[in-house]
């Protein structure tokens, strides 16, 4: 489960509030499922990424089973920081969870945002930000079990039509002691519609504790954007750095550089291939011709994308 899977280059152990306390804009990579892994962890902070997070992990599976355990969450010593998002519906069983990880991590973050249908089904996700009171019992259980005053406790929540419901969600969880929130900026219907910074700026204004804003933000410009429409403490990206890993450094498309870090890190890591592969395409979507991705698209094995890479790229 933790182990030296590679000792990657240290980076300055830093305590996520200290971020947050900086004076800077903090800048973080999304949970992302599949994605927001350790080698690709490992690689967005070689490029000027802050603090990153898990993909989410159901809670009480990774309580329950080793095997979820080995599989959910790996990390290293240059894994730092580094929040663990849980999807969880019950205080003790995110208190188990939280207590396997804190060892090995900085925090955990409760998933009160994710709108798909499975997830709302079992009582995860995007239906939490309904129940307010069991939010605060969540992160007030934790609370009072993690000795660690560091050990940060976030949550990362949609917000509701009614924006005031979405104002008292937070003043609750704050009052209870959340050392952070972040806030998709688009209610749990809402897709492709355009990202409501408006009412992030409302729920920063409302607040004492830190806001990150998330919601399509594919650039370092538009990152910075987003800081002066908001207010926010903190910017999280998803997608936009799936596309260009090397994003926060300031690049407006993927390096060279960047394609060349990240297969001497996957290799390094055994990632498996399809990860490796399905990465390579999100990161080369801006730089290749639609005939090139025709034919990287397709290939099927290890080799054959790193045949590819030399004769095309010299990587």
């Amino acid at each position: 489960m933790i182990g030296d899977i590679v000792e990657t280059k240290r980076c300055q152990l830093k305590d996520p509030m200290d971020l947050f306390h900086s004076g800077q804009v903090v800048k973080i990579c999304a949970p992302m499922v599949r994605y927001s892994k350790l080698a690709f962890r490992t690689l967005v902070r070689k490029y000027s990424c802050d603090l990153c997070y898990t993909p989410m992990i159901v809670a009480a599976d990774f309580v329950r089973s080793a095997k979820a355990r080995d599989s959910e969450f790996t990390t290293n010593k240059g894994d730092h920081p580094l929040i663990v998002q849980f999807a969880a519906k019950e205080a003790q069983v995110l208190c188990d969870a939280a207590r396997i990880v804190c060892p090995f991590a900085d925090g955990i973050d409760l998933n009160c945002g994710c709108p798909q249908r499975w997830a709302m089904a079992e009582g995860y996700g995007a239906c939490l930000i309904n129940k307010p009171e069991l939010v605060q019992d969540m992160v007030r259980h934790v609370r009072n079990q993690i000795d660690n005053p560091r050990f940060s406790v976030s949550i990362k929540i949609r917000i509701h039509e009614d924006l005031k419901r979405t104002v008292d969600l937070c003043q609750k969880a704050e009052a209870t002691g959340v050392s952070w929130i972040t806030v998709h900026g688009r209610s749990v219907e809402e897709r492709h519609q355009p990202v409501h910074y408006d009412a992030i700026k409302i729920i920063k204004q409302s607040m004492s504790i830190p806001i990150v804003a998330n919601g399509d933000i594919k650039t370092l410009k538009d990152a910075e954007n987003v800081h002066h429409l908001t207010g926010a403490d903190g910017i999280m990206v998803a997608r936009g750095l799936l596309a260009n890993p090397a994003m926060f450094a300031g690049y407006e498309e993927t390096p060279l550089k960047c394609i060349q870090d990240w297969v001497d890190i996957a290799l390094e890591h055994g990632t498996p291939f399809t990860c490796f592969h399905h990465h390579l395409m999100y990161m080369m979507e801006r730089i290749t011709s639609k005939q090139e991705k025709k034919v990287f698209n397709v290939l099927s094995s290890t080799s054959a994308v790193l045949d590819y890479l030399n004769d095309r790229y010299g990587v």
